[in-house]
């Protein structure tokens, strides 16, 4: 343990006790939201990004602990332990060196080498590789002939003893080590169309491509690997094969007895053995490190798109377009809940247009609505359009804004969604969902599965676990983040705040409906299943609005409330002013007073009394009110108003390797290449520069209307 203690230590620049105490914590069953909110003095104050890099990584050394261990059990039991070797293996630093080492004592199926062992000959092969004297092969393999072992001539015992030769090459996990990093260093990854006259799809620019494996990029790689999943491309991974035969030879040859012999078994075990499992390994390689960059990627989206700021407190209307089925309609109050639901057919004519507009100016004017929320799906851009006519026509007072439907149709067909709304259509359920969206983003994005809110690339073709992993931990900390009313958020969003899970949350909403409302923390503590240690790292994250105390509305934890009573008290404030807001100037007064002196007097460290100062000063605070708020529209672009020269406020909808996506207004997005983001400075990733949800302005390049293509600037717009 001390080994992989000093590790993460190296790898994360953190000191060796703050790692210890984070491992610690995660032995006990910590969260790492609670970890990284009310354990900052043990972990030096690490952000939950790192805290969680960390705990990933030390699963992985675990892992590679755990696997030396059985290696060296399944050689030992084979009585071929030595203690060079199992030095080799304690020291290997990845999990390919430990296979590397394992090889030659794996298991295998029936090989060559196998076979020519079975006839004798591994005394032949013996001894062309013994370092010495210079022996004549075709003279001693006379002595192995043996037509009942099916050693017919000289020929026969010869190319069984280069086999058990050449295999012993290939096992050999020094030669494996240095082709790998001679591969990552100068090999290329090529692809080329799979038929001769190959028609115009999306991988044409893989018809004939070829790039250093050192410099392709993630998303290169992985539309290389769905073309060739889907027979449209040829996949190869190519090294100079006189490169790799002198590595190989340089590595085994030199000093051989049958100096000659050896080199043409080296050349056969590259050729035979260890090409085609290299080209497999940096295949994966290259798959795994564009697996994780697209996760990465995705995570990195999600999280600005689950923290937009909420248009709270305000009734709205979520149209949910289509065709034939026509627009679905809800309307829903300042908390989401369902006052009017109808289906108009906007796109059926313009009579039907008309009474459409009529339909809904009506619903406006009976519930009150001041935003509209359309999703982005098939007939949005009808729908929009009708929408500008119906504000237009209501007067003024009312906003629009596009919303992306992704997961919509997902959430309403849903066993959530048939709990949540059993008396209304899914295509109803769909436009309750998008009105929600607008309202507040994360409450309702926590009911769909992350992979189908579509803010990533190739999001499907990833490890399934490993993603979700990652999304969840995204979306566990935006939850946290925010904090969770315990007295009116689902079971969904409340299955995401840290020690709780999806029946102790089931439990918390079936008690409010039993006992009324909770009116302080301590009450969630008698929610059944829910002990002292899953309350310790729920409590924080949950607000109790009507309770007595102000400090169950904050993210003041209650093992620090005399902490805070203490804070209040030596600055000459008293609970009543936090709850009316009238703190004045804590910070400076903490300033002047001296953190460490009032700390101490508190009996917490410097990091909590800042956190619970914070919290005193805005109590039931949400992070996201401090965000720039969501752009809201009042009229519409179509893709044929846009000229190149036109500069435009636009929301960014995505962010992959090359660029952002930018939604102007017209319904297609358009795309802001990684060179015409940032002026005068270089950006190796797009999202050094912008997030998903940012409000930016940008200037129109170039418009292809047939394509649905937009090309705009950001650098140009400045």
């Amino acid at each position: 343990m001390d080994a992989i203690i000093e590790t993460l230590a190296r790898e994360l620049g953190r000191t060796e006790e703050h790692v210890q105490n984070v491992v610690n914590l995660i032995d006990e069953g910590a969260t790492i939201p609670f970890i990284a909110r009310y354990r900052k003095e043990l972990h030096g104050s690490m952000d939950d990004q790192l805290l969680r890099e960390l705990a990933d990584r030390l699963q992985y050394l675990r892992n590679l602990d755990a696997r030396k261990a059985e290696v060296k059990t399944s050689i030992e039991n084979q009585g071929k332990l030595t203690e060079e070797l199992a030095t080799a293996i304690d020291s290997a630093a990845t999990l390919a060196e430990v296979e590397d080492l394992y090889r030659p004592y794996k298991q295998k199926r029936r090989t060559r080498a196998i076979i020519a062992r079975e006839k004798g000959l591994e005394p032949l092969a013996a001894l062309a590789f013994a370092f010495g004297p210079a022996v004549d092969m075709k003279q001693a393999a006379q002595d192995y002939i043996d037509p009942e072992k099916g050693v017919e001539t000289v020929e026969d015992a010869l190319q069984g003893a280069s086999d058990i030769i050449a295999e012993l090459i290939s096992d050999d996990a020094d030669i494996r080590k240095e082709l790998r990093a001679l591969y990552l260093r100068r090999a290329m990854l090529v692809s080329k169309a799979a038929d001769k006259e190959p028609e115009d799809t999306v991988y044409r620019l893989y018809y004939d491509f070829k790039q250093p494996v050192s410099r392709v990029q993630g998303y290169q790689v992985l539309a290389i690997n769905r073309g060739e999943r889907e027979n449209i491309l040829k996949v190869n991974v190519e090294l100079d094969p006189e490169t790799a035969h002198i590595a190989v030879r340089r590595a085994s040859v030199p000093n051989r007895a049958a100096m000659d012999f050896v080199r043409t078994a080296a050349d056969d075990a590259y050729d035979r053995l260890i090409q085609p499992s290299m080209e497999r390994e940096i295949r994966n390689t290259l798959t795994d490190q564009a697996n994780e960059g697209a996760i990465h990627m995705f995570a990195l989206n999600l999280k600005p798109l689950l923290m937009q700021p909420p248009v709270k407190g305000k009734v709205t209307m979520g149209l949910d377009p289509g065709y034939r089925m026509g627009c679905k309609v809800a309307v829903v109050d300042g908390t989401g809940k369902v006052l009017d639901t109808t289906v108009v057919y906007p796109t059926h004519g313009e009579r039907k247009k008309a009474e459409c507009i009529q339909i809904l100016a009506g619903l406006i004017r009976r519930h009150g609505v001041t935003h509209i929320a359309i999703g982005n799906g098939t007939a949005s851009r009808e729908t929009e359009q009708m929408t500008v006519e119906l504000l237009r026509q209501a007067g003024g007072g009312v906003s629009y804004m596009i919303v992306s439907e992704a997961g919509a149709s997902v959430y309403s067909a849903s066993k959530l969604a048939s709990e949540e709304f059993p008396e209304y259509d899914v295509n109803l359920r769909s436009a309750v969902s998008i009105a929600r969206r607008l309202q507040d983003p994360l409450a309702e994005l926590v009911k769909i599965d992350p992979k189908a809110i579509g803010v990533g690339q190739y999001q499907h073709d990833m490890p399934a676990k490993r993603l979700d992993e990652a999304l969840g931990g995204v979306v566990e900390d935006c939850v946290n983040s925010v904090g969770v009313d315990v007295n009116t958020a689902s079971p969904s969003l409340l299955q995401r705040v840290a020690g709780l899970n999806a029946a102790t949350a089931k439990n918390v909403v079936k008690y409010r409906e039993e006992n009324g409302a909770f009116t302080s923390r301590k009450q969630i503590l008698k929610v059944p299943k829910l002990g002292p240690k899953a309350f310790e790292q729920c409590a924080g994250f949950l607000r109790v609005p009507e309770s007595g105390t102000a400090l169950d509305n904050t993210a003041v934890h209650p093992e620090s409330y005399r902490a805070a009573e203490r804070l209040l008290e030596l600055t000459g404030h008293t609970l009543a002013e936090v709850s009316a807001g009238k703190l004045g100037d804590l910070d400076g007064q903490i300033r002047a007073a001296g953190a460490e002196k009032l700390a101490e007097q508190c009996g917490v460290g410097v990091p909590t009394l800042l956190d619970v100062a914070k919290e005193l000063q805005k109590p039931g605070r949400d992070p996201r009110d401090e965000l720039p708020p969501p752009l809201l529209r009042t009229d519409v672009l179509e893709i044929k108003d846009l000229q190149p020269g036109m500069v435009l406020t636009g929301t960014v909808r995505n962010v992959i390797d090359f660029g952002v996506f930018v939604d102007i207004g017209v319904h297609q997005d358009g795309l802001v290449h990684i060179s015409q983001i940032s002026k005068g400075k270089f950006l190796k990733h797009p999202s050094e520069a912008v997030a998903v949800g940012d409000i930016v302005k940008v200037k129109v390049l170039e418009v292809d209307e047939k394509k649905k293509r937009i090309s705009l600037s950001m650098k140009q717009a400045v």
